[in-house]
């Protein structure tokens, strides 16, 4: 069998192309080679200036203006078939000599050589030597009968020599063709066959011999009429064959003639374009040359040499000619015909070739797999052969079928393709054991052939695919041959496949300087604003998304700043696993990686930090790593390990190897759009006193300094400080001249500037995270997402274009967080409201109030600080006092000292520390709590309102007018008004060391503690009594409220001490003064009383120490709404001593309101309000 036959491969005229002389380079052979293959079609029209005709030609129907000569150039030339005479295509009918002058000098032996050579091939006809690159002394010397000298020339010239030639050498055989057949049909021929060389001729068969003579000789005129390019002559003795060889039985040529006569029918009508008419009757006749030489087989079945290999090749040609994916099934079923007939063939040679054509033919039709397992078989041919050649083309072959196991080198596969293939293909499961076979023999063949560099391929895509099918010994074995190999191989050879570890992206633990990178807007002078990021995060979800239409993460590098990039390492295999270097793979060389050496134990994983260094602005690349290991580098891509990993998820892929070793669930990491920018300026920030959290007490403020490096080596030209984040209140100030005055900082210079900071409140969600931390470790962080940052932007100098322009680098931001953690110094346990049941000490600051409507006393009757009071009773216990008690708790290791005031309308609190303030200072130590009193006398309302008692039931009543519906809703809002205003006047401030103070927060326990008595609180007495000394005309006491008997002590009632003592045996004018403080008349019965320290009632009749002079008891008043009335009386003290004056009043008719304020049970309830005991201290007349 011969390689590469068609329909049409037996009109090509065999040409042998043999190098003769001395040893011709391998560049120069193939060169030559293809210079001469170039001409495998001559047209007759080109023929005529080289043809002569002796004689009338015998190809009366010679296509000259359209025809053509098919000559098929055999480089080496051939080994006569014994099947020349059946076929005259498989004949040498010409010889082809190249030489190499340059190393043949000697043209005589040139000559000589290529006679001998050509004389190998006695069927050939015509014979050319062609001798390539003559010198100048070559082209003088005597030409050589057959040497054609080719001078040097360029391309073109050497093409149209070459051309002319090839035309010399076609027009030679075509009279050569005529001289031939003019001879066959003169004098006849004796053409034999190897099946006529074993047959025993008796006299029968002698005379059938005779006969089939004829019928040959017709069919190889029809030969040469086919190869002289007249398919009409060819075909009209090819039907005389057919007949003949019919009539006389010839089976097997017959096959041959009608064979011929298809060849001639499809030369003929080959018009590029195909003919559904032609091609029916081209399938007819070959299933008819199918069938004739499967007749011929049968017969000859005793033979030693079978004829099934042209059935064969029938069956080739005729898939050859229908290979078209529309006649897919007919072809299919010809080549599987074919590949059953390999078992008839005795030589090895012929089903090699057998398989090599289907499989190629399987090949063209799209049928991948199959066209492998027939190349399978070829190589399995191959290796049957002991020797080194024999295993490099099945090394080569089994190569050629990777791409249908997808199994093939990452050198052979395209780019585009190739992670996409790694996912469905390259590890399906139902193909593993296929794969793993296709990939064994290739390195048991690379092995054989002697090339370390295929058997270290094949080894590690072995390793590396299949690693779960393989056992721990087969897995050690590879390894041992990956060593092996590498043994055999220069230092640092590079391979196209990975071997192990398998390697994917973890993660880019940039550092923040690499991420702030802004782009500066010449335009704005603030160029950062809306440019940078708002945070110091990569990825901020509060932004706003942008226009580009791509997820991609950007990425600048600098130029000369260190990066790395965090990948893992696994090793799912049972041996110790040494990675000499790995580093980052980037082909844009504008990145120097840094290798770092790695081992990995078996079925382990790493994480691993590559590092490296960009030296060059631009864009950068980096797809995977660099890795050297079993001694070859090898090429690593994320893309790969990534779709793998992929495939595993899907289950699409045999095992994960990082899952096999222990690493957590695949996540997939995009490598990120990487820029490189030029050097910038590097600030690193730097707290003074340590990074740590900055410990705060609530309201605490402390400065921090804060130190800025130029760590670049670029200076800062110009740089900004602004606040973001939470809490930006908390930085009170910063010292902007500072840093300001320090520019530009040049590389390596520092700045040291102030910021001043106070701490804020806690809230409650604070304050129970703070007490849930055990006590036993007294050490806090600072709560990430609630502390204020310094947002620093700074750039470097800009740089010049070459067009004479300004270019303005990127500049950076640097987030300095300002760790703040904050904690409660003083703790509030607890608030209640006390009445007053023991003696209670205040000073006057206390009970002053400096209102000028109220300010019914005088300025001499002002108390002295040093007189205190004692709120007592003597008959009935506390006169109405209410405190608000405080308790306080110190949990830190500091002493605090703590100042509560109440702030008053018109109050005046001294700012010198030794004056009498609101209240004294109490200092707690730690662990100690302690109990504040606050009084609340003057937080009354003006004016007792009846909106301040309606009912809850309004049903009783209609408020009916929508004029009483705001009045209600104002005297509503009038009393939260002065609810919250009460709440607010109370400041407790604590002050610890130096610079340390601040404020609590008690707003919410002092309303806890308030809500149930407020309206008692806020509420004023219907009537409020004061006295004074008529003489002065002036009040003495400046109070304004009284006490309600019904409803209990009264919260702001004051009982005062007269400034200067009175003289006994003195008649003492005073007055009473009553107030109004409802918007009706109110009309009572007064009465006045005086007791000494006794409490014995001092105007009894009979033992009266006090004598009067005016009405005292039951005296009809009538006071109008917020005014006020007087009732004037005169006393007598008869005994020096400490006496108490003290006025009462029965309200006649009570309204609602009163009834209400005195919480009466009945109607008919006297109402009865008192007012506070007005102290008089007597003194004996000298």
């Amino acid at each position: 069998m011969e390689p590469g036959l068609s329909i049409e491969s037996g009109s090509a005229i065999r040409v042998a192309v043999l190098p003769v002389g001395g040893p011709i380079p391998p560049q120069c052979l193939r060169d030559y080679a293809a210079l001469v293959a170039e001409h495998a079609r001559v047209d007759l029209a080109s023929l005529r200036p080289y043809y002569s005709e002796h004689q009338k030609s015998p190809f009366s129907h010679q296509p000259w203006d359209t025809g053509c000569l098919r000559l098929k150039f055999v480089l080496g030339g051939c080994v006569p078939s014994p099947w020349e005479d059946f076929q005259s295509s498989r004949k040498v009918l010409a010889v082809v000599g190249i030489c190499h002058l340059p190393s043949s000098p000697d043209l005589a032996r040139v000559a000589a050589d290529f006679l001998d050579a050509a004389r190998t091939y006695p069927s050939s006809l015509a014979s050319r030597c062609f001798a390539f690159c003559p010198t100048d002394a070559q082209l003088l010397e005597e030409r050589k009968d057959g040497i054609i000298m080719f001078p040097p020339s360029d391309q073109k010239s050497l093409e149209l020599h070459m051309l002319t030639m090839i035309q010399d050498l076609a027009a030679s055989l075509l009279m050569e063709f005529e001289k031939w057949v003019l001879r066959a049909e003169s004098t006849g021929t004796i053409l034999k066959t190897p099946l006529d060389s074993q047959t025993s001729l008796g006299s029968e068969e002698v005379i059938k011999a005779k006969k089939r003579r004829l019928g040959r000789a017709q069919k190889i005129i029809g030969d040469y009429c086919l190869l002289a390019g007249s398919p009409a002559d060819a075909n009209a003795h090819y039907t005389t064959a057919i007949d003949l060889a019919r009539l006389t039985g010839d089976v097997f040529w017959h096959a041959g003639a009608l064979e011929g006569s298809v060849c001639a029918l499809v030369v003929d009508r080959m018009m590029g374009q195909s003919d559904p008419v032609l091609e029916d009757e081209v399938k007819y006749r070959y299933y008819t040359i199918i069938q004739l030489y499967r007749r011929a087989t049968l017969q000859d079945n005793a033979q030693r040499v079978s004829p099934v290999s042209f059935e064969l090749e029938a069956a080739l040609k005729l898939a050859r000619y229908l290979c078209r994916r529309e006649v897919a099934k007919e072809v299919s079923d010809l080549l599987m015909g074919a590949a059953d007939g390999a078992k008839a063939l005795i030589d090895a040679s012929d089903r090699l070739i057998l398989y090599i054509e289907i499989a190629r033919l399987f090949g063209s039709l799209g049928y991948k797999r199959k066209a492998a397992f027939f190349s399978r078989q070829v190589a399995q041919l191959y290796l049957q052969q002991d020797n080194a050649y024999a295993a490099m083309s099945a090394m080569q072959v089994l190569t050629m079928t990777t791409n249908a196991y997808h199994v093939q080198s990452r050198k052979t596969s395209k780019p585009d393709h190739a992670s996409l293939k790694s996912v469905v293909s390259l590890f399906e499961s139902q193909w593993s054991t296929l794969q793993m076979v296709v990939l064994r023999e290739i390195l048991m063949s690379s092995i054989r052939a002697a090339d370390p560099l295929t058997s270290w391929s094949a080894a590690a895509r072995l390793l590396r695919s299949f690693y779960p099918l393989i056992t721990p010994a087969g897995q050690s074995g590879l390894a041992s041959s990956l060593s092996n190999s590498a043994d055999r191989l220069p230092w640092g050879t590079r391979c196209a496949d990975p071997c192990l570890p398998f390697i994917r992206l973890h993660s880019l633990p940039f550092h923040p300087s690499q991420r702030d990178i802004v782009k500066r807007n010449p335009h704005k002078k603030e160029w950062w604003i809306g440019a940078g990021p708002s945070g110091p995060f990569i990825y901020t979800p509060f932004t706003k998304g942008g226009t580009s239409g791509t997820s991609k993460q950007e990425i600048n590098w600098i130029v000369g700043e260190p990066v790395q990039v965090m990948i893992e390492l696994a090793n799912p295999c049972s041996f110790d696993l040494v990675v000499e270097s790995i580093y980052l793979s980037v082909h844009s060389g504008n990145f120097d990686a840094f290798p770092v050496t790695v081992n990995l134990p078996p079925n382990t994983s790493k994480l691993v930090l590559l590092s490296g260094i960009p030296t060059k602005v631009g864009q950068v690349s980096i797809p995977g790593c660099i890795v050297h290991s079993f001694g070859v580098i090898t090429e690593h891509l994320f893309k790969e390990v990534d779709s793998l990993l992929l495939g595993a998820a899907q289950g699409l892929v045999l095992s994960d190897p990082f899952r096999c070793c222990g690493s957590s669930k695949f996540k997939s990491v995009n490598f990120p759009s990487i820029s490189i920018v030029p050097p910038l300026p590097l600030l690193v920030a730097n707290v003074v006193g340590g990074d740590g959290s900055i410990l705060l007490y609530e309201g605490e403020i402390r400065d921090v300094l804060i130190t800025l490096t130029n760590a670049g080596t670029v200076p800062v030209e110009e740089a900004n400080i602004a606040l973001s984040g939470k809490n930006q209140d908390s930085v009170i100030s910063i010292a902007h001249n500072t840093w300001k005055s320090a520019l530009p900082i040049k590389p390596g210079g520092e700045v040291t500037f102030k910021v001043t900071l106070r701490a804020w409140h806690l809230s409650l969600t604070d304050l129970e995270a703070d007490g849930s931390r055990s006590p036993a470790n007294p050490r806090r962080i600072a709560r990430e997402g609630i502390n204020p940052f310094l947002n620093i932007h700074y750039a470097g100098p800009s740089a010049a274009k070459g067009n004479g322009e300004v270019s303005l680098p990127p500049g950076r931001r640097l987030a300095v967080p300002l760790n703040i953690c904050v904690v409660q110094g003083m703790r509030l346990v607890r608030a209640r409201l006390l009445s007053m049941e023991i003696p209670a000490r205040f000073s006057e600051a206390h009970l002053r109030h400096v209102s000028g409507k109220d300010n019914i006393s005088d300025e001499s009757n002002m108390l002295h600080n040093d007189i205190s009071l004692l709120k007592i009773d003597p008959y009935k216990g506390s006169w109405g006092l209410r405190l608000l008690e405080l308790e306080l708790f110190n949990p830190t290791d500091v002493v605090f000292d703590v100042d509560v005031s109440v702030h008053l309308d018109g109050t005046i609190v001294p700012e010198d520390n030794t004056a009498d303030v609101a209240c004294h200072k109490t200092r707690i130590d730690r662990d100690y709590s302690a109990r504040v009193l606050i009084p609340l006398e003057h937080f009354k309302l003006p004016v007792l309102d009846a909106s301040f008692f309606v009912k809850e039931n309004g049903s009783d009543e209609q408020l009916g007018s929508k004029v009483a519906t705001i009045a209600e809703k104002n005297a509503k809002a009038e009393l939260n008004a002065s609810i919250s205003n009460l709440i607010s006047k109370i400041k407790v401030r604590w002050n610890s060391g130096r610079n340390s103070s601040g404020e609590l927060n008690i707003k919410d326990a002092i309303q806890a503690a308030l809500q149930a008595s407020i309206l008692d609180i806020l509420l004023p007495d219907p009537l409020t009594f004061s006295f004074r000394l008529a003489k002065d005309a002036k009040p003495a006491n400046d109070s304004s409220h009284s006490t309600v008997e019904n409803v209990g002590p009264s919260a702001g009632e004051n009982v005062l001490r007269c400034k200067d003592p009175i003289s006994a045996h003195k008649m003492t004018h005073m007055e009473v003064q009553i107030r109004n403080n409802t918007k009706e008349i109110i009309q009572m019965n007064l009465s006045i009383s005086c007791k000494d320290v006794a409490g014995e009632n001092c105007f009894e009749e009979n033992s009266a120490t006090v004598l009067w002079a005016g009405v005292l008891n039951d005296i009809q008043l009538e006071v109008p709404p917020l005014q006020e009335v007087i009732h004037p009386f005169s006393v007598y003290f008869l005994v020096p001593g400490d006496y108490s004056l003290q006025s009462s009043s029965v309200i006649i008719d009570a309204t609602d309101v009163l009834r209400a304020r005195a919480k009466a049970e009945s109607s008919d309830e006297p109402i009865l309000c008192r007012g506070s005991p007005f102290h008089i201290h007597v003194v004996g007349t000298e």
